[in-house]
């Protein structure tokens, strides 16, 4: 899933000569299904790692090369102007050593140095190298710069790397530098400074050691919220129950699994948290007695299990909030949707609610798409509003009106 606002976009892409170029079709793909074009610089040393065939046949394009840069081929065009006026963003990845110190140094020798020269649009740089040239002080020194100047410098991530070495010095997958793409991208940063608490998916709540009581939440609505309220500058936290799904680039992670883990990790964060946003979907009940040992079928036709109710989580958030934070809380109901919302809203002194029907069509659990009614505390004096469509434009949607009722904002 990708926010509408991120599609179609022009993305200026500068590959190296790190091994991770190898990745460069994986990375042009993953642009291509977002419906971006997709302009590549390709240098001669990426070009012995990928090949520049393999590559324009992706992106139904030339690739441009360093020959280019002097080139009569191109006739009165002149690539580096031409391709950084272009771009509404420009990408190195893999960004070697090298590449770090001729955009530190505006060394426009080649045509990746000229058009990391020349272009005004964000610039991200994704270093992919060994783990000691990474912690060199020149490279190190060149990040800084770069960082100085506005650009941003995403640090490597650690592990297994081609030349033997384990250590920080890895190309981020594709997703992730998607996830950077789009935090470059968007510019109206209305949550910048904002610090945001996001729970997601289910909990599971064990009987014995191989059974649980758990719901068909898939977290995508949570994990969403997450990743747009960062892409809008906030500092977010995301707690999620079991879900597989990709963590979010830049987002802090804590991975809970029954309703009290979530309580102690929620009561834990919120206290300095600014927004909390409640999409999970907590276990109302757990068992009451635990078996040890997996509960073996017996000579009883029919077992009886005790259950007692878990903690009301929004409800001890809602009631120890200061003033200035904003609960908003989820409520997914099967009848008396709009009855059951404001009783909740009130109860457990939430400022917006988000209900929805999980019986209707292209509304349930793990569904793509919903359509949710969004109440608010009386004290905002504003009227129910309706958000549909996917879940990225709901979560859109809903940081939009959480903006709008933040203090000061």
């Amino acid at each position: 899933m990708t926010p509408q606002w991120a599609r179609n976009k022009k993305i200026l892409l500068g590959v190296s000569g790190g091994i991770a170029a190898y990745k460069t079709p994986e990375l042009v793909r993953a642009w291509l299904r977002q419906g971006c074009e997709v302009e590549v610089v390709l240098t001669d040393a990426g070009a012995t790692l990928v090949s520049p065939l393999a590559i324009a046949t992706l992106v139904k394009r030339r690739v441009w090369r360093d020959k280019d840069l002097k080139s009569d081929d191109t006739g009165w065009t002149i690539p580096h102007i031409g391709l950084s006026a272009w771009a509404d963003v420009f990408v190195a990845a893999p960004c070697t050593a090298n590449v770090l110190r001729m955009a530190a140094s505006g060394d426009s020798s080649t045509l990746l140095g000229a058009v990391m020269l020349a272009c005004d649009a964000p610039q991200i740089f994704f270093p992919a190298m060994n783990s000691r040239m990474w912690a060199h002080p020149a490279t190190k020194a060149n990040a800084d710069t770069l960082s100085s100047r506005g650009h941003r410098v995403i640090d490597p991530d650690s592990g297994p790397l081609a030349c033997g070495y384990d250590g920080k010095g890895r190309l981020p997958s594709a997703e992730a530098i998607l996830d950077e793409t789009w935090y470059s991208l968007r510019t109206d940063k209305d949550c910048e400074g904002v610090k945001v608490l996001v729970t997601a998916g289910p909990t599971r709540e064990y009987i014995d050691p191989v059974r649980y009581i758990s719901n068909p939440s898939s977290g995508k609505m949570g994990y969403a919220v997450a990743a747009e309220a960062r892409y809008r500058g906030a500092d977010v936290t995301l707690v999620s129950g079991p879900a597989n799904l990709r963590v979010p680039s830049g987002v802090r992670f804590i991975a809970v699994e029954s309703a009290v883990g979530m309580r102690d990790a929620c009561v834990s964060a919120f206290p300095d948290r600014d927004v909390i946003i409640k999409t999970a979907a907590v276990s109302d009940y757990r068992a009451k007695q635990f078996s040890p040992h997996k509960i073996k079928r017996g000579d009883a036709a029919n077992i009886t299990l005790e259950l007692e109710q878990n903690p009301d989580i929004a409800f001890e958030i809602g009631h120890g909030k200061k003033p200035s934070q904003i609960l908003v809380g989820f409520a997914a109901e099967t009848r008396n949707v709009r009855e059951n919302a404001l009783s909740k809203l009130e109860r457990k002194n939430l400022d917006m609610v988000a209900a929805n029907d999980v019986t209707v069509t292209d509304a349930a659990f793990a569904s793509d798409s919903n359509s949710y009614e969004i109440f608010f505390a009386r004290k905002y004096g504003m009227t129910p509003r309706t958000l549909s469509g996917g879940k990225w434009e709901i979560a859109s949607g809903i940081l939009d009106l959480v903006a709008a009722i933040l203090p000061g904002r």
